[in-house]
């Protein structure tokens, strides 16, 4: 790579494994992060090199000869840092595009509102079981950058892709991609559910009639738009037969991809629960044998894998309540998803930071469901609003989350569900949606 001068965006996981990736490639590289506070003795220190630092803001002159901006993903090109490289013409890639031109592998590729996490966790359990030479990076909180660099020739990369990774990928080029599912999210920074769509549908931008892209067909987008890809195009349906892909038949998970007609495995044989997960299970099936793997290792991996934490994890029984940590459920559609994988009456933790979301659809589901609705954080009286439009009253707000297992636990009754789907970020009250649900777990489990 004939670029020297890097100028790395964010001080963060991403912004950390970027820099020590450059470093080791001999690149000069200066780090800039928003807070004027940032502890850069510990930055350095994880990277283990002393490098320059700008903070707080990045003025014109601080930004003279770079050849690559490098930007985090938690850092929308909206701000004042990312307009000022932009109007110095400095090309922007993500900590995915500067992995991915250093990836000596094949990389299979996953995308979608929701679903990311157990997909590509499931696709890379199947790859690597194949394959030992396989990574699993990305959005799954891996940063491409810390491992890109160990890749093989002959060997897989299964990367989990935000939206805002997508945003700045410029040249990634999967041998397999796919995009689950497109519901609104994260429109406080992409505005438009068009920009947003388009953002998805771009992981599949580069690949060509030697690639697959598997999309969900009960999607109207990813439906409509297939025929504007250039790669193989490959559905999954959990409502009608699929001619060339794979569908849910009853309990049966068919396989028709290629002419062939094979039940790949029964829903009551895995451990994944809820009509969501069947089509995770359907995607990373589909994907993994247009990659080549065996059927046989498809099935046997699919039958055993379980779970992955914080989507819809079973954590305890407590009094015959038995309790579910969807912590990851970070946008309505998620938690529609959640609330509709419950078998009976449920006792719901939601809210948190506001993305700006419409949360009519997820309300609808509570009347009948939900015997009580305990809400949390910035928009706990927007969701309330909503509550009240339909009638439905059985809701309190709690200012902690001790306060809302409490609640839940005094006012559940034997064979009940208590269930965190928060259907809003973890910002502003926890770290992450994984504080978020282990402070959840702890707080079940002292009950």
């Amino acid at each position: 790579m004939k670029e020297q001068r890097f100028f790395v965006v964010g001080g963060g996981r991403s912004g950390v494994a970027a820099a020590k990736m450059l470093l080791e490639l001999k690149k000069d590289v200066v780090v800039f992060d928003g807070k004027t506070d940032f502890d850069t003795e510990s930055f350095c220190k994880k990277i283990g090199a002393k490098i320059p630092f700008v903070l707080g803001e990045a003025k014109k002159e601080d930004l003279k000869n770079f050849d690559v901006c490098v930007v985090s993903p938690g850092v929308s090109l909206e701000t004042d840092v990312m307009k000022a490289v932009a109007a110095e013409n400095i090309p922007i890639w993500s900590e995915i595009e500067l992995a991915y031109r250093f990836d000596k592998g094949q990389v299979v590729a996953i995308t979608g509102t929701n679903g990311k996490t157990t997909t590509t966790s499931l696709v890379y359990e199947i790859v690597k079981e194949w394959n030992k030479n396989t990574l699993l990076v990305g959005n799954i909180e891996i940063p491409y950058t810390g491992l890109a660099l160990s890749s093989v020739q002959g060997g897989f990369t299964v990367a989990e892709i935000s939206s805002f990774q997508l945003e700045t990928m410029r040249t990634v080029k999967p041998r397999v991609s796919a995009v689950l599912n497109i519901t609104p999210d994260h429109l406080d920074r992409h505005k438009t559910m068009e920009n947003y769509s388009a953002l998805k549908m771009s992981i599949a931008k580069n690949q060509d009639k030697d690639d697959y892209c598997v999309l969900n067909f009960e999607d109207d987008y990813l439906r409509e738009h297939a025929k504007d890809l250039s790669c193989n195009v490959v559905f999954f349906s959990s409502k009608r037969k699929i001619e060339n892909g794979i569908y849910l038949d009853g309990k049966d998970i068919v396989l028709t991809i290629g002419g062939k007609n094979e039940v790949v495995c029964r829903t009551d044989e895995v451990t994944l629960v809820g009509t969501h997960n069947f089509e995770n299970i359907m995607a990373a099936v589909a994907m993994t044998y247009c990659l080549g793997v065996p059927l046989d290792i498809i099935r046997a991996v699919t039958k055993h894998f379980v779970a992955v934490e914080h989507r819809i994890e079973y954590v305890c029984e407590k009094n015959g309540v038995k309790y579910y940590n969807d912590s990851k459920g970070t946008n309505t559609d998620a938690a529609i998803k959640a609330i509709d994988a419950m078998p009976g009456t449920t006792l719901l933790i939601g809210g948190g930071y506001d993305k700006k979301s419409d949360y009519a659809e997820w309300v609808s589901r509570f009347p009948g469901k939900v015997r009580l609705l305990v809400l949390l954080g910035q928009t706990r009286e927007k969701i309330a609003e909503a509550c009240e439009k339909i009638g439905f009253k059985d809701y309190v707000f709690a200012e902690n989350m001790e306060e809302a297992v409490k609640l839940c636990a005094e006012n559940a009754k034997s064979g009940d569900y208590v269930l965190l789907s928060p259907a809003c970020a973890s910002w502003g009250m926890f770290k992450c949606y994984q504080e978020r649900g282990n402070i959840f777990k702890e707080l079940v489990k002292a009950l």
